[in-house]
């Protein structure tokens, strides 16, 4: 056995060096957007390897985790967790996270002299009319015919500020106007967004799109994302943003009808910084999530494919991670077991050396005939219980609400091709009937996939064909499985979780009874998936690049 041994963060010079060099830059044209499956150690990279020195000297970097309020949410959070799965959170709160740490980000650009307050004017005034919210802050008490800078000025020293002790009159000045001037900023916006409360009240009932609305909602975390840019200086005061879990917002639930929602959010958040960064250049900013839609259709759905600068992470190689945990952490005869069955996902090793660590490794072993595949067989199971059959069972009802959305009408005949697995869904709302329905989709789709060893090469045939069907929606949205950017494959996102839904099909095909296994073998045979076309081989791909 080796040596027990407290477990340590292990540098990544590559990816480390990566983004090292786009956080150097003061400006950029371009977010970059880290993206790789659950598990790989993004989040354990940006706090323990990178933040630290990103806020040293001149650097200051904001860090905004989504995901934070849905965690303390839950009454039993897990680091397995999709948050897809989980109840989403209010979009109220990712705002004022998000609001939060660029108020105090701002804040330090001005105690350092990089924000002034005709600065946050010039940049407001570019955006908005400022005439009529200046003259409701002073309640009439202005001139008529006074332009907006002149209202701002008489805003300003209208607004409270902080006493600054310690410092001499000329700061004190400053620093008083400036924090001024940030607070009547956002008292402007927020005049203007109540003024839009009644047409947004509109929008969302209607369902129409207006791109005004909508922007309007990220008036004020762009505007802050813009003075920050503005002020960012060399050796001076450089800042830059870390957004963990962004695909939060798209599932943040609105509980007032004044506010869009939480895709329109998303979209318009990330579209801006976009358009800041391709016009003006913006400070760095940094992405970071597991959901699969970052790594190949946000692309296209923003503009084109290079529209991020995408760095796709998946952990260590076998070769690595063999280097790193042997002998250090694991025995050569321990890891053949742990790359066969788990292979090289960091989380795995972390929690499967936290158990060999623990008592209830310990005890059990001191039985001669206990060894170390024991301990791999509780792991696999706790994995079975706690991560992939609650996804699975949240996948079914995805898959049920497919079929009841087709019974009411609301998907495309589009979806619905002849042939297609899915096209039969029960027509009637029989609750049980479709959630049969939804079982036999899931069943079909992965035994489907373990025919094709769990690698699918989702462009091998230029069609895309397989994100038509619900059963491949429903099990990327619940995370466990993943489309990579490239290579274009699409897999589980680890060895274990992919031995764990071959469990889950073993146990599913042998509880079927004599009906439904015959109805299983039929849907089989005349409308089952057949996916081996798309199998990830090198022979595949290398005779689709030579045609």
């Amino acid at each position: 056995m080796a040596a027990k041994k407290a477990w340590r963060i292990i540098p990544r010079p590559l990816l480390e060096t990566i983004l090292n060099n786009h956080a150097q830059h003061h400006r950029v044209h371009q977010p970059l957007l880290l993206h790789g499956p659950r598990g790989v150690g993004k989040t354990t990279l940006i706090l323990q390897r990178l933040l630290p020195d990103w806020n040293k000297g001149p650097h200051l970097t904001g860090y905004v985790d989504f995901a934070q309020a849905q965690a303390q949410a839950q009454a039993h959070p897990g680091p397995w967790a999709s948050w897809s799965t989980s109840p989403p959170p209010s979009l109220s709160d990712c705002r004022q996270t998000l609001d939060q740490c660029l108020e105090s980000m701002v804040e330090k650009g001005v105690r350092a002299g990089t924000i002034t307050s005709q600065q946050i004017f010039a940049t407001l005034n570019k955006w908005h009319g400022l005439s009529a919210a200046l003259r409701r802050v002073l309640h009439r008490n202005s001139p008529r015919a006074a332009s907006p800078a002149a209202l701002w000025d008489l805003a300003v020293s209208a607004m409270s500020a902080p006493e600054c002790s310690g410092l001499s009159f000329e700061e004190a000045s400053y620093l008083r106007e400036s924090i001024g001037a940030l607070k009547l900023a956002k008292k402007v916006i927020s005049i203007q967004q109540g003024w839009r409360a009644n047409a947004i009240a509109h929008m969302n009932r209607t369902g129409l799109f207006s791109r005004t609305l909508t922007h309007s909602s990220t008036h004020w975390p762009c505007l802050l994302l813009e003075l920050l840019s503005q002020a960012a200086e060399i050796d001076h005061f450089q800042p830059k943003l870390v957004i963990n879990n962004i695909e939060v917002l798209k599932h943040a639930t609105v509980n007032d009808e004044v506010s869009v929602s939480g895709p329109l959010y998303h979209d318009s958040l990330i579209w801006r910084i976009i358009a800041l960064g391709a016009n003006e250049r913006c400070l760095p900013v940094i992405l970071v999530t597991s959901d699969s839609y970052y790594s190949y259709e946000a692309f296209l759905e923003f503009g084109y494919k290079e529209i991020f600068i995408s760095r796709e992470t998946f952990g260590w190689t076998p070769q690595e991670a063999k280097m790193h945990m042997v002998t250090d952490y694991f025995s050569h005869a321990e890891w053949k077991v742990i790359a066969e069955v788990f292979g090289p996902n960091p989380r795995h090793l972390f929690e499967l050396y936290a158990l060999k660590q623990s008592s209830y490794y310990q005890k059990p072993t001191e039985d001669k005939n206990s060894t170390f595949e024991d301990i791999v067989d509780a792991y696999i199971a706790y994995l079975q219980v706690t991560v992939v059959n609650p996804a699975l069972d949240r996948a079914l009802e995805i898959l049920q609400k497919f079929a009841i959305d087709v019974y009411n009408g609301k998907v495309s005949e589009d979806k619905l091709r002849f042939g297609a697995p899915w096209r039969h869904p029960p027509k009637s709302d029989d609750p049980k009937l479709q959630m049969e329905w939804a079982k036999l989709q899931l069943v079909d789709f992965v035994q489907s996939l373990a025919n094709t060893e769990f690698g699918i090469n989702y462009r091998s045939d230029y069609s895309e064909e397989i994100f038509d069907d619900p059963s491949t929606v429903a099990l990327l949205q619940v995370g466990l499985l993943y489309t990579q950017r490239d290579p274009p494959f699409l897999r589980p996102i680890s060895k274990g979780i992919q031995r764990c839904l071959v469990r889950w099909l073993v146990q599913q095909r042998m509880q079927l009874n004599f009906f439904n296994s015959i109805h299983f073998m039929w849907h089989r045979i005349m409308r089952g998936r057949y996916y081996r076309h798309l199998m990830s081989t090198i022979r595949v791909d290398i005779v689709h690049y030579l045609d």
